[in-house]
């Protein structure tokens, strides 16, 4: 019997050393590395025709200039084909959705993974004309540029740019751009365009489905917050954040934060949106400036008490 009791020992014993291994190659194939590849247009657009092509590029950068395998995914559901290039040709409708990849990299405990690049949208229209935004964003003060292509490329006699269903410029013949200078806020909102051609003596005409266009500030007005149930933070002090959106293109000039209280700074500019104080009753604000641009927003106040 003590024997066997042994025996039971050691087999128990066994099964674990057995089992560690198994469990670590688990673990390793599920391992992630911090690079993220990023996708760009090789050829066509965001949004086009359905029956045209379109050439997606994944790239990974680390590094050690490793080799990476690429997956592609539309919607987060894996692609069945691979390669760094993913080519879809004669699109059609279905081929709508948001496209990503990632690396993957074989080593002996398993496959190692890059993170999911951020992805891309692509919009397959079956229509005949698409309005197009080539800026993808705009700022307060730029000139916004709008393109009505067609499907053919036929000749045509007059495009009319709509924003919201209200007319706003009309072109002539073989004009499809449109530009808006010194645009505003006011002027964000659902774009389309009609075409207009004539064809053996008959006219065809066609109009884009809506495009979302969005102005935005290059400085938005900032938001402070006290934040005071920080467990980092001491019992006698809070921090001041100032939240605000700085959308000017790169390079950007560097922005500088002020904080205030009863109107009297509290601490030196700085470049971080972020400051420790002790805590003190009062009114609270925060400024944003940017020498370079000119630009100076200033918050609400908010009281502490």
């Amino acid at each position: 019997m003590r024997k066997n009791k042994n025996l039971i020992v050691n087999m128990d014993s066994l099964v674990l050393l057995l089992l560690i291994p198994a469990l670590h190659l688990v673990h390793a194939a599920h391992s992630q590395v911090s690079v993220q590849p990023t996708v760009e247009f090789v050829s066509g657009q965001s949004r086009i025709f359905s029956g045209e092509n379109l050439k997606l590029r994944c790239q990974v950068l680390d590094d050690y200039n490793s080799a990476w395998t690429i997956q592609w995914f539309r919607d987060l559901q894996l692609l069945p084909r691979g390669g760094d290039v993913l080519y879809l040709r004669r699109v059609s409708v279905e081929a709508n959705g948001k496209y990503s990849c990632r690396g993957v990299r074989g080593t002996d405990q398993g496959n190692i993974y890059t993170k999911s690049s951020p992805p891309v949208d692509v919009q397959v229209d079956g229509g005949w004309a698409i309005l197009h935004n080539p800026q993808n964003r705009s700022l307060v003060g730029t000139t916004l540029e709008l393109s009505c292509d067609l499907r053919n490329n036929p000749k045509v006699r007059e495009v009319i740019l709509y924003k919201n269903g209200v007319e706003v410029m009309r072109n002539g013949q073989l004009n499809q751009r449109f530009y808006l200078s010194n645009v505003t806020l006011a002027d964000t909102g659902r774009y389309s365009c009609r075409a207009s051609w004539d064809i053996q003596r008959q006219t065809y005409s066609v109009i884009s489905t809506p495009t979302y266009v969005e102005i935005l500030e290059i400085l938005t007005k900032p938001v402070l917050v006290m934040v005071t149930d920080d467990p980092k933070i001491p019992a006698t002090k809070m921090r001041l954040e100032c939240h605000v959106q700085y959308n000017a293109p790169e390079p950007a000039p560097a922005a500088h934060y002020y904080f205030y209280q009863q109107d009297t700074q509290v601490a030196p500019a700085s470049s971080l949106n972020r400051v420790l104080l002790s805590r003190q009753p009062g009114l609270y604000t925060c400024k944003v400036r940017v020498p370079q641009l000119g630009l100076l927003r200033l918050s609400e106040a908010r009281r502490f008490r």
